[in-house]
């Protein structure tokens, strides 16, 4: 199992964190921190980073689908869906699993998503990239900490929060385990069941771009002045675009969520997405979660 790391009052709405390539549970300080007052906030290790187990030659052969089933068992541990929160490499896991079990997700704040091109090896450029990244932590770090206190507005936590994961990152799995599988990200978003909230920076290269998102639960929404990391570069912005999404998912049974907006239902009602008027249609049913698969 992967390591699960817990903050907050257990009996509070659950939050579960997903982390991107190199980083683990402990990259997010600040976010724990705001959120930990008023949610159950868990993070999970990723498989070869932090305290979760390392890769072997099995898992390994099939990277992509071990991490899918790596976090559907973590999910299916929750008495009750948890709003999922992920960034780049654990967006992209958390959009499949939310797309492939909507039963175990309330709701998905993606940030940055990982965008697989439908390699199945890794990219040679990419592994030689992340091993000097990585190599450059080897001494501890202290160079590359000054540099992002230079460079970035980060906050002291945060840098230390994303420099204090690198040692702990399973090499092996950069060199042989970091291709990205079938090039699923657009199908994946607009197949989801879920609402969903996709941050991104409008100058990258990975999200979709608006008029290919067809999901009327999915809010696309790309920002300036930004990069890969939207809540580390613009820590206000994220959060009052995500504190409102996350709240209006815990709202009493009987409201959906869409986009941005709430749909109300009666109990087994279904709920045509992005209608607003509670029109019924051949969606995901509302009734109680007792109906969840193990």
């Amino acid at each position: 199992m992967l390591a699960l790391h817990e903050w907050g009052d257990p009996t509070d709405p659950p939050l579960l964190l997903v982390h991107g390539l190199t980083e683990s549970a402990t990259a997010w300080p600040d976010a724990v921190a705001r959120w930990s007052s008023q949610y159950h906030v868990l993070a999970i290790d990723q498989r070869g980073h932090g305290a979760s187990p390392r890769w072997d030659d099995e898992a390994l052969a099939r990277a992509p689908q071990t991490m899918h089933e790596d976090l559907t068992r973590t999910l299916a541990l929750f008495p009750e869906p948890p709003v999922v929160v992920a960034h780049s490499l654990g967006a992209l896991v958390s959009l499949r699993v939310g797309a492939a079990r909507p039963d175990l997700v309330r709701a998905l704040v993606l940030e940055d998503a990982a965008r697989p091109t439908g390699d199945w090896e890794p990219d040679a450029w990419f592994v030689e990239h992340q091993e000097r990244f990585l190599d450059a932590f080897a001494d501890g770090g202290a160079a590359e900490r000054e540099r992002m206190r230079r460079a970035s507005s980060w906050s002291e936590a945060e840098i230390e929060g994303w420099a204090g994961c690198k040692a702990q990152v399973d090499r092996r799995y950069i060199r042989e385990g970091t291709y990205l599988g079938e090039a699923d990200l657009l199908s994946a978003v607009n197949r989801l069941e879920v609402p969903a909230l996709y941050l991104a920076p409008r100058n990258g290269d990975m999200a979709p771009a608006p008029y290919e998102v067809t999901n009327p639960l999915v809010r696309l929404v790309l920002l300036d002045g930004v990069g890969h990391c939207v809540r580390r570069d613009a820590p206000e912005t994220y959060h009052g675009l995500v504190d409102p999404f996350i709240e209006k998912a815990f709202e009493p049974p009987g409201q959906a969520l869409v986009g941005d907006r709430l749909l109300v239902a009666e109990p087994g009602e279904q709920v045509a997405p992005g209608s607003g008027s509670g029109v019924v249609a051949s969606e995901r049913v509302l009734r109680p979660r007792a109906d969840r698969r193990p």
